[in-house]
């Protein structure tokens, strides 16, 4: 076990269709081999109010997207939620928690069209968020041909975010990879492309980094 008293905030973040979600599991079975409990979570979403706030903004009413601000400001209302509810507890008691996506995903899709500005994503990130960072980023990215494939396999009805064009998606990539070019030491770019067991075999070695204790040498 962790010789922290405290648990590891994992996050994943990456385009629809780069298998966050099929990655999630892995991790969780691949940690409760080694002793750990992790706890899986999503956003928006991970409480009942928080998954209120989901359904809202994924399927809002009338068909209509929210606005870039006001999807921004659903999206920290949610996540304020999630954190207080599920995220700190859970660390506080020294689980894991892997979360499908966080306040990245809040900067790239609500701040890809410039509509709302980075210095306002990023005020509403330092009050929400404060402290409570994650340790590990994990950024799944492949090019928009293949999850756009894989999103169709699923046979599902597609949310407000999935029915924007290929447009859309090819800068939501974009602006992932570049976040992880600016903060390479928390975010860890991953190419989704692969098989899921080899997605799962490149993820597992930033998380075994994480399973050191403070100081160890690599």
């Amino acid at each position: 076990m962790s010789n922290s008293p405290r648990g590891r905030f994992v996050t994943l973040e990456g385009g629809e269709g780069t298998g966050k979600s099929t990655l999630q599991a892995a991790l969780r079975d691949r940690l409760a081999e080694q002793g750990f409990e992790a706890v899986l979570t999503r956003e928006p979403g991970g409480t009942a109010k928080a998954e209120a706030i989901r359904a809202l903004v994924l399927t809002p009413p009338g068909g209509k997207a929210f606005s870039p601000l006001a999807e921004a400001l659903l999206m920290n209302a949610a996540r304020s939620e999630h954190l207080d509810g599920l995220i700190r507890p859970a660390l506080a008691e020294g689980k894991w928690v892997i979360c499908d996506r966080f306040a990245d995903s809040t900067r790239v899709y609500q701040g890809v069209s410039g509509a709302v500005a980075e210095n306002i994503l990023l005020r509403f990130e330092s009050h929400v968020v404060a402290d409570t960072r994650p340790d590990l980023t994990l950024i799944l990215d492949a090019p928009v041909s293949v999850t756009l494939q894989r999103r169709a396999a699923r046979n599902l009805a597609p949310d407000v975010f999935e029915q924007r064009g290929q447009d859309f998606h090819q800068a939501v990539r974009y602006a992932f990879a570049d976040l992880a070019r600016k903060e390479p030491d928390r975010c860890k770019l991953i190419d989704a492309s692969r098989s899921p067991a080899e997605v799962a075999d490149a993820a597992w070695k930033h998380i075994s980094a994480l399973m050191k204790p403070a100081g160890a040498s690599a």
